[in-house]
């Protein structure tokens, strides 16, 4: 440790929010370089290796084949697939010296699909797997976390080529084998779910999430074995009721723009005949936002559109669900100079009279499915201060569809009839998808099949945070003290302190550490003399977290050494003699 390149911090990073970025960064392993943009250190380098290997090997056993594409990227693939504007502003772009456009890689199924199409023409090729352990770049606007969320990462991607749906069956299946083997290796909980595709497209879509109350995805399970990320939580269209309600009619509300103003004037001067009181889930709610897309084959430039949301009054609309719905469009505020330029919206009493693609607003009206055809609402009327009740869907007012947006709650039904969803957090550390002929189409990946007729191949995508693994672990595995690597990840076996200032300690301590690596055990010593005392090198040892520490310190007057393990506390003092071998046992499992 007297020349390893290492620092260790005594206070918490400011940056910093969690409790494994935090130590991460004082024990020495990352170092933040700009917002979402990490150094990896000696140490952490050798923990990120150790995930890659973990994932090298389970990648290779499933038949997949490693190559490397550049970071660097031209931009035509990108247009191809219309990923060049789709990406929007998370896309890195860069112009040469000659003018000409490029990207930094967020993700390579153009390349692979076009590295295939420049070497394999034949239905004989195939089936195929490659992958890469590469660098990506996303301008993610809210890099948080360390390196759960960054703007450069290291991430595993491979991409299964076949003739037909079968075989994407298999090499999905395959994949899916392979990433359960990967995440228990790695030995964080994590849950298989089922998620939306998003602007990858295809069919098929499973999330492996790790389970952690810090993490940014929600998603929900039943008692069932049911789960799903809640983007991809379809909840069933409300069958038709029978009409109940009398006419509508409108009534004075004044000073009532939200849900809780009107509810107490409801119940204040407008009570119920069946002598129910008024609640939030009586009431229609009408949500506006700006929808931001990219240009398309309709529009040459980017274009924006507002969409109304009709939800329960008792319920929000969910950002995430709501980004899920309209990708690749990106969800923006509704602003005063919006509402300015549509007079027939009255902020805060906006009901479903102008509302619709034929109304006069005409602005794109969608219903959350929960509302059933038949059932009556209390809604805007258009007016300030005043509302409509009695509205009935069907009767009085019609939507241009549905949308799943609305938030999901703990105890909702679940979707596949299987009693109530409990809700849980995650971080995104796997994502399969079925892609289908999405990527091939665009890019003219086409091969002969047996009957000499040129077919699309079909594609699968399958990625895993590698860089993220490494923040996962760490935020499931500290104390107080500091960080506690699992055996398999750890950045050493064995961590030896020289705590003493004699010749004979540091002898010791120098012979214990050459035996150990002569026997194929990695050790980290710590060797340094002079005003850094053993207070400093146990603290040190501590958070570095290296599961096992062997002390050489006064007990060598004995002829003993203790070995401590990290993960328990457990402290036991051993012969000199016998040291070699008990820590073999040790880091071999054998003890």
């Amino acid at each position: 440790m007297s020349s390893f390149f290492l620092r260790t911090l005594r206070e918490d990073p400011a940056d910093a929010e969690l409790p494994g970025h935090k130590l991460l960064v004082r024990a020495g392993y990352v170092r933040r370089a700009a917002p979402g943009v990490y150094t990896w250190l000696p140490l952490g380098l050798k923990v990120l290796r150790k995930v890659e290997a973990i994932v090298r090997e389970e990648m290779e056993a499933i038949g997949g084949q490693e190559l490397s594409f550049p970071a660097l990227l031209p931009k035509e693939p990108y247009e191809a697939t219309n990923r060049w504007t789709e990406y929007g502003d998370n896309l890195f772009r860069l112009t040469d010296r000659k003018g000409t456009q490029m990207l930094l890689g967020p993700t390579h199924e153009e390349m692979f699909c076009l590295a295939v199409k420049d070497m394999y023409t034949s239905y004989k090729d195939l089936p195929l797997t490659l992958f890469q352990i590469q660098n990506k770049y996303r301008d993610e606007a809210r890099p948080r976390a360390g390196v759960l969320r960054g703007r450069e990462f290291i991430m595993k991607d491979s991409y299964s080529f076949d003739i037909d749906e079968a075989g994407l069956q298999k090499a999905y299946d395959a994949h899916r084998d392979a990433y359960i083997k990967i995440f228990d290796r790695l030995g964080f909980e994590y849950v298989i779910v089922h998620a939306d595709s998003g602007a990858m497209g295809g069919s098929a879509s499973e999330e492996f999430l790790a389970v952690s109350p810090n993490g940014e995805d929600t998603f929900v399970r039943d008692a069932s074995g049911y789960a799903a990320n809640v983007e991809a939580v379809v909840v069933p269209q409300a069958p038709p009721v029978e009409v109940t309600a009398g006419p509508a009619h409108v009534e004075d509300t004044p000073d009532t723009p939200t849900i809780d103003t009107l509810v107490a004037a409801l119940n204040a001067n407008h009570p119920r005949t069946d002598g129910r009181a008024w609640t939030a889930a009586d009431t229609l709610k009408n949500v506006i936002v700006m929808l931001a897309h990219p240009a398309d084959e309709d529009h040459e430039e980017p274009w924006r559109e507002p969409l109304a949301i009709g939800v329960p009054g008792d319920r929000e609309v969910d950002p995430k669900r709501l980004e899920a719905q309209v990708a690749p469009a990106e969800v923006e505020g509704f602003e005063e100079a919006d509402f300015a330029k549509h007079p027939t919206l009255a902020k805060g009493y906006i009901g479903p009279g102008v509302l619709g693609s034929e109304q006069a607003s005409g602005i794109r009206y969608l219903l959350d499915p929960s509302i059933a055809e038949g059932s009556a609402w209390v809604t805007g009327a258009d007016e300030h201060g005043q509302h409509v009740i009695d509205l009935v869907h069907g009767r009085d007012f019609t939507a241009d569809g549905t949308i799943q947006a609305a938030e999901i709650r703990e105890g909702d039904p679940s979707p596949q009839g299987e009693g109530t969803l409990t809700l849980a957090r995650g971080v995104e550390m796997g994502h399969i998808f079925q892609l289908g002929t999405k990527y091939a189409e665009a890019l003219g990946l086409k091969v002969l099949d047996e009957n000499g007729k040129l077919v699309t191949v079909t594609m699968g995508s399958y990625g895993v945070g590698v860089t993220r693994a490494v923040g996962v672990i760490a935020e499931d595995n500290h104390d107080e003290q500091g960080l506690i690597w699992p055996r398999a990840l750890a950045p050493f076996d064995v961590h030896v302190v020289a705590a003493g200032k004699s010749e004979e300690i540091f002898g010791a301590a120098e012979d214990l550490s050459a035996q150990l690596e002569a026997k194929g055990v990695s050790v980290l010593y710590d060797d340094r003399a002079g005003k850094v005392s053993p207070g400093v090198k146990f603290k040190d040892a501590e958070i570095i977290g290296v599961p096992t520490i062997l002390v050489v310190g006064k007990g060598l007057a004995e002829g003993v050494v203790e070995i401590k393990d990290r993960r328990t506390g457990e402290r036991r003092e051993v012969p000199v003699a016998e040291a070699v071998e008990a820590l073999i046992g040790e880091v071999r499992g054998q003890s």
